[in-house]
């Protein structure tokens, strides 16, 4: 039976006073296309399994990564190392990251950076930048504040909010996909994917990764999360570390 079936004639509705055929609905499948990866690391988890990086050894509970998603990267779909030279590559394999070029930033973005990546201590912004950020199109300073503008969003949300209440304790699969349906709009959470690693008898989750569809750097992050393809959530249960080898 079509549409125009099911509801009732103009003049009959108007008679009863009420509007029995509602609008249809469209309902999420997860089949749009994922463009770019956002992912976030849970900073003490990270630094559980790499305690001798120089931002886990600065690592306080005070500091904004104990409590907030960090910027591991921004990353374009099956594409990287765009126009980079053999032996920067090279120099980025073996985690020579110190030996590549500066990444230059305003001041303002840098100080940002600073803040919402402590891998910076590490130069991971020259290896995010070589590996994924040459292949965006977009220049350093726009390519890292694009970035940056979509994790401030993520951690005023109700995920950062979720993850911040649980330090020390669990999260659970429906717990965080509820999170970002309420964030992010209904079906936001089947883009995203837990990642988990063992740490003795504790499960700790390290990262999150979500997948964004097409935008410009001004899309608001909830629509560029409506806009990915589906993926598979990957750990069902993990605990939210707390600052400090457990």
């Amino acid at each position: 039976m079509n549409r125009r079936n099911n509801c009732l004639s103009f003049a009959l509705m108007l008679a009863a006073g009420v509007t029995l055929c509602a609008p249809l609905q469209a309902q999420d499948n997860g089949r749009g296309k994922t463009t770019s990866i956002l992912a976030v690391s849970w900073q003490p988890a990270f630094c559980e399994t790499k305690p001798n990086k120089p931002e886990c050894k600065t690592q306080t509970a005070d500091r904004y990564d104990a409590n907030h998603f960090a910027l591991h990267g921004l990353w374009p779909m099956r594409k990287n190392y765009c126009g980079v030279d053999q032996a920067d590559i090279d120099a980025d394999k073996k985690g020579r990251w110190t030996d590549l070029s500066e990444v230059k930033l305003s001041a303002t973005t840098r100080e940002a950076l600073d803040k919402l990546m402590p891998g910076t201590q590490s130069a991971l912004e020259r290896h995010e930048w070589i590996k994924h950020g040459t292949c965006t199109n977009l220049s350093q300073e726009d390519y890292f504040a694009e970035a940056i503008s979509l994790l401030d969003t993520l951690n005023a949300s109700k995920v950062n909010a979720l993850f911040a209440a649980q330090v020390g304790k669990a999260v659970t699969q429906d717990q965080v996909q509820s999170a970002f349906d309420e964030s992010f709009g209904a079906g936001a959470g089947r883009r995203v994917k837990m990642r988990c690693e063992q740490d003795g008898d504790r499960r700790i989750v390290t990262e999150l990764t979500i997948g964004l569809g097409d935008g410009d750097p001004k899309t608001p992050l909830a629509n560029r999360i409506q806009a990915a393809g589906g993926t598979k959530f990957d750990c069902d249960q993990g605990i939210v570390d707390p600052v400090g080898l457990q």
